[in-house]
């Protein structure tokens, strides 16, 4: 039987089914060609998607779930729970939040409700590696025609001056001043 537990509070329901899912985000680079090369663009968090059904009677277990869902940490954030599930164990997820909607359908033969509801992965492996890469410092850039001597000019400015670029300065803005 499957479980699935949200901070130790069970999610109710029968013929519960847990479907996991990994987006990899790409770039088609092929333009107007028939190349298949693609750019990977980075891992999206993990997703899981849960179905079961909850009987007429036990509309307690609705209540409960939807409670779960609307759940917000201080500050208006949806909270995040900590997951036990075997899905969710085998992807690596641990934290997880309510995505996209919780939606509690009538069904047409039994006395039940069919529910569907998303999980979003929350401080994902990925998202950690990321924040713990040093990050490249940017750098400006010029569009076309741009004078290649302000560029020269702004590395300039970073490089402590010389003593004798330093006179040459000092001249150089007595001059300026006269004009």
């Amino acid at each position: 039987m499957t479980q699935l537990l949200l901070d130790g509070q069970p999610v109710e329901g029968k013929t519960l089914k847990v479907t996991g899912n990994l987006r990899i985000e790409s770039e088609d680079l092929s333009g107007q060609t028939s190349n298949t090369e693609k750019a990977h663009k980075g891992f999206k968090p993990k997703t899981l998607t849960v179905t079961l059904t909850i009987p007429y009677a036990d509309s307690a277990w609705l209540r409960n779930l939807m409670r779960l869902a609307e759940a917000t940490q201080s500050g208006g954030q949806l909270k995040t729970y900590r997951i036990v599930n075997d899905t969710a164990q085998a992807l690596g997820m641990r934290q997880v939040q309510f995505a996209d909607s919780v939606s509690a359908r009538e069904d047409d033969s039994l006395a039940c409700w069919r529910v569907q509801f998303g999980l979003c992965e929350k401080k994902s492996n990925p998202e950690k590696v990321e924040k713990r890469r040093a990050r490249k410092p940017v750098k400006a850039q010029t569009g076309p025609g741009a004078a290649v001597a302000a560029e020269e000019d702004e590395q300039d400015q970073d490089a402590p001056l010389t003593g004798f670029e330093t006179l040459l300065k000092k001249l150089d803005d007595w001059i300026g001043d006269d004009k």
